[in-house]
């Protein structure tokens, strides 16, 4: 069983990589998914997050490429 504060923080970084409108926001929630990564690997959360993470933060990055 994964424990609820990862859950909750695993949200947060997700909100917060959706709700970036430019690429300087990116970069902040880049820094936020790092930090997230470096916090929790030490406890194991699983590595699917780290994927789902990494994967939505680039999907991000590409939609708001293709926006400017």
């Amino acid at each position: 069983m994964i424990n609820p504060l990862i859950e909750t923080s695993y949200d947060k970084v997700i909100a917060t990589i959706e709700s970036c409108n430019t690429k300087e926001q990116l970069t902040g929630a880049k820094k936020m998914l790092n930090n997230f990564k470096s916090l929790y690997g030490t406890v194991g959360f699983p590595k699917a997050y780290s994927y789902s993470l990494d994967k939505i933060l680039n999907d991000k990055y590409i939609q708001l490429t293709c926006q400017l």
